[in-house]
């Protein structure tokens, strides 16, 4: 897979792309990231990339022309399955959203910053708007950084044991069961007997049935 993400900020995207699951998955060569800055497609003084907007209101908004050079240029290089902007008012990123972006070959994020981006390109150039969650960042880098994350963690090889990306929240519309681990007992608390009893058809069931009680208690929205 490769991802190229398209920002102001660049460096706010070193370290959350470089660590732990991520570089693994990089180094061992299932993605590959590619940050543009889009200053560097600007045409203009002091490589600006903003302007007011039309309306007169306060802030600065993203203009339409190193966007579309930038993402013009990525689009002769190769074929892209989606254009993704990250956007308050996309739709909230979710596990089955995360599952499908996982099949993709090549994806582009556009970071958004300041005020917004002209509203051109997103009427012409993004197929996709995501959000993660109902909430205004300074700008979408962080939300770009989250999407790979949620996304390359997926792609098979990315984490030792692939199984473990299969039993997390969400992947069943059920938040996950409590997990334990030794030691059996401390401070007085105990670990559930049938976790310790080794019959893995009682543990599974033990485990749907708290998973269950759990989505009911915490986010009941789900088992609809």
């Amino acid at each position: 897979m490769r991802i190229d993400i398209l920002t102001v900020m660049p460096e706010a995207l070193e370290s959350p792309l470089n660590c732990s699951i991520l570089q693994r998955a990089q180094d061992k060569g299932l993605v590959e990231f590619h940050i543009h800055n889009l200053r560097d497609w600007s045409l203009r003084n002091h490589r600006k990339v903003d302007d007011y907007p039309f309306s007169g209101e306060a802030g600065m908004v993203m203009q339409i022309e190193p966007v579309y050079r930038c993402i013009e240029h990525l689009k002769s290089e190769r074929d892209y399955d989606d254009i993704i902007f990250t956007s308050p008012d996309g739709d909230i990123l979710d596990q089955p959203m995360a599952n499908s972006l996982s099949l993709a070959q090549n994806l582009i994020i556009l970071c958004g910053h300041y005020k917004g981006v002209d509203y051109r390109i997103r009427e012409h150039l993004i197929t996709r708007e995501i959000s993660i969650g109902n909430f205004v960042l300074t700008g979408g880098e962080l939300p770009a950084a989250v999407i790979a994350d949620a996304v390359v963690r997926l792609i098979p090889g990315a984490i030792g044991d692939e199984q473990s990306a299969l039993t997390d929240s969400f992947q069943d519309n059920l938040l996950e069961a409590p997990i334990y681990t030794r030691p059996a007992e401390f401070n007085g608390w105990k670990v559930p007997e049938v976790l310790l009893s080794g019959n893995t058809a009682k543990i599974d069931q033990w485990k749907l049935e708290e998973a269950i009680k759990r989505t009911e208690r915490l986010r009941p929205e789900l088992l609809k």
